[in-house]
């Protein structure tokens, strides 16, 4: 019977004899009635399974001779039980990363964002891309940093064609922003855009000191795709040419070689990129407080 005192037909009934390793099995007919015959004397266990309902047993001893009449089977509805699991989107995934990457600062203030400590970081959007290319752009400190740099140049008298004085200082500083500007937003952004890279340097930290360090300069080169696969850094590689080829139109005459700047801009900024990923791997780590726990793999 069911809780309401329906009758249950189709319910399967199973019985057990002990010492017998084989079974006898049948299903109740519509009055809900079953029955086994010739069985042999002994203990005996029961057990009624039937769909939406919870599993019932019952045991008994049957003596010789006897016939055994069993108690009514009153089935219990069966606890319905849904698990829901709750996966964010790479997208979201990918939202939530760049946020923790964002908090990122050496020293607790110089931004740190191009650098992801997950191993499997969820690969990045075009917008993502920008945004994270845009902050790191705009950041209060890299302007400050642009200008420790303007003036390190004016006091060494570095593209005098700018000359001195404020306004050759303003010149300097107009020129190195725009050099961060534009390999940031061409090589980190616009290009692994089109390319589908990711512009962020993975942090290996484990392994030999010597693998590691053919690691950080390799990543110069080579870069993760938005596929999770290694290939060339041609967003790296094509902008630092591109932003080499651009600062031609603003860097003074008597500094401006053509195609020798270009290549020159180029080489500085990958061998810039190199010397960034060696500080990352076995330097920065230690001096930026907010990182993420997650160990990192082994390639």
């Amino acid at each position: 019977m069911d809780p309401t005192g329906a009758v249950v037909s189709g319910a399967h009934v199973k019985l057990t004899l002990d010492g017998q390793s084989a079974s006898q099995e049948l299903i109740t007919g519509d009055d809900g009635q079953f029955s086994f015959a010739n069985i042999a004397p002994g203990p005996f266990q029961l057990t009624v399974t039937a769909t939406g309902f919870a599993t019932k047993s019952t045991s008994g001893t049957l003596r010789p001779g006897e016939s055994y009449e069993v108690p009514q089977f009153t089935l219990a509805v069966a606890t319905s039980v849904t698990e829901v699991k709750v996966v964010p989107s790479q997208v979201e995934l990918a939202e939530v990363q760049i946020k923790e990457e964002e908090k990122q600062r050496v020293f607790g203030f110089i931004p740190n964002f191009y650098v992801s400590y997950v191993p499997d970081a969820a690969p990045l959007t075009p917008r993502q891309k920008f945004e994270l290319a845009w902050k790191s752009t705009l950041d209060p400190v890299s302007f400050g940093l642009i200008g420790a740099a303007a003036g390190i140049e004016q006091a060494a008298n570095q593209f005098g064609g700018y000359g001195q004085g404020a306004e050759g200082y303003g010149k300097r500083y107009g020129a190195a922003f725009a050099d961060s500007t534009i390999g940031t937003f061409i090589g980190g952004a616009i290009l692994p855009s089109l390319l589908k890279q990711d512009p962020r340097y993975f942090y290996k930290g484990t392994g030999s000191k010597r693998s590691r360090f053919f690691y950080a300069v390799a990543n110069a080169v080579i870069c993760k795709g938005d596929n999770g696969r290694w290939q060339a850094n041609y967003s790296n590689i094509l902008g630092s040419l591109a932003a080499g080829g651009i600062s031609n139109a603003y860097y003074p005459d008597k500094d401006r070689n053509g195609a020798g700047l270009v290549f020159e801009n180029a080489a500085i900024g990958i061998a810039t990129t190199a010397a960034s990923n060696l500080l990352q791997e076995f330097l920065i780590r230690k001096l930026t407080p907010n990182t993420p726990a997650s160990s990192p793999s082994t390639p």
